[in-house]
């Protein structure tokens, strides 16, 4: 996007509060929107929308809206097309749907599948590229449950956004810290988890009476993070709890990673792939260095990155934006910036 031919290739949002949960608009019509969730240490939290204006190339808060308790993860509807209503999930206590109007944004529906009231918190989820209408949760109560949401039409009404439990499963021996759907088998039934008991798992929605082991930690530390390459399904990503590395999986060859990608001098926070491309993904730690590798030589070891850059801060999050790949959004401290890459 040039900017009246100003073609910066940083530009810069400062929030009122720690940024941790940040995520690109997909919507065709919004291109240089994100949400922000901040990170504040007690119940009462917030969002807000920014974009980018392109009179002044400065970012603006659209609009911003209270959250209980910190977001662990946002995420607006995977919509390219912009045919759904314009909506927008978080993950905290619950999986919250929120609908993003120009003048506000409001809570469409709670979801809630705890039968029992000592968990409540699905600790992140994802929304299926494919179908916009699933959703994955994961929980601290080891399960995974897969929600149906109905964006139709009510009649006399605007369209209401409710949701329904489609199947939950026990996928961990412990708790769940993330879930994925993975592009693999059409892209609609296929996920993956990670969890306290150091594994990662892989399901199919059509045969839920088993599953896959693809990776245990050596040491059985807790993984955190999982990320499919958006190109090839066969690769996904993910990182250990206070690790310095990322652990590249290829799901043909379990249990061994294909390769580890370890330049960074703390632990790791985020993991993105390029939207555009199967070999390149970033990574963003507490070095404050944000790291985009090549991984094309796979299986040969791959030394160092491709391209580094240096925060201001320790970075929290890294995301690619899916409609854009040249630009990559990272946070640090009260900031977000996006990087052109």
């Amino acid at each position: 996007m040039s900017l009246h031919g100003k073609r910066k290739e940083i530009y810069k949002y400062e929030a009122p509060w720690t940024v941790y949960a940040m995520n690109w608009s997909v919507r065709p019509d919004k291109r240089f929107r994100l949400a922000l969730g901040s990170f504040v240490e007690e119940y009462n939290n917030k969002v807000q929308l920014v974009g980018l204006e392109e009179e002044s190339s400065e970012f603006v808060c659209r609009n911003t809206f209270d959250h209980p308790y910190p977001t662990t993860k946002i995420m607006w509807i995977p919509d390219t097309k912009g045919i759904y209503p314009d909506l927008l999930a978080t993950s905290g206590d619950y999986l919250r749907i929120w609908r993003v109007s120009d003048t506000e944004t409001r809570l469409e529906c709670l979801l809630n599948n705890n039968k029992n009231s000592d968990f409540c918190a699905p600790l992140t989820f994802d929304w299926n590229e494919v179908d916009p209408n699933l959703l994955g949760t994961s929980s601290i109560d080891t399960t995974c449950t897969i929600w149906g949401l109905e964006t139709g039409q009510v009649l006399g009404r605007v369209n209401l956004v409710s949701g329904h439990v489609k199947t939950q499963l026990i996928a961990h021996d412990k708790e769940v810290y993330d879930i994925a759907f993975s592009r693999a088998g059409g892209g609609r039934d296929m996920f993956a988890s990670v969890g306290a008991d150091g594994s990662v798992r892989m399901f199919d929605l059509r045969h839920l009476e088993h599953s896959t082991i693809i990776y245990e930690d050596p040491q059985h530390h807790p993984l955190l993070r999982l990320c499919w390459n958006k190109q090839d399904p066969n690769y996904l990503a993910t990182m250990a709890m206070d690790g310095m590395e990322v652990v590249i999986l290829d799901v043909r060859v379990p249990c061994t990673p294909v390769a580890r990608l370890n330049n960074h001098r703390a632990c790791v926070n985020g993991i993105a792939w390029a939207p555009h491309s199967s070999c390149h993904i970033c990574t963003a730690a507490d070095d404050h260095q944000a790291l985009i590798w090549d991984i094309q030589q796979m299986p040969r070891a791959i030394e160092d990155p491709i391209l580094a850059y240096t925060a201001e801060g320790e970075i929290n999050n890294v995301q690619w934006a899916s409609t854009q790949p040249d630009w990559i959004a990272i946070c640090y401290n009260n900031c977000l910036e996006i990087l052109r890459v």
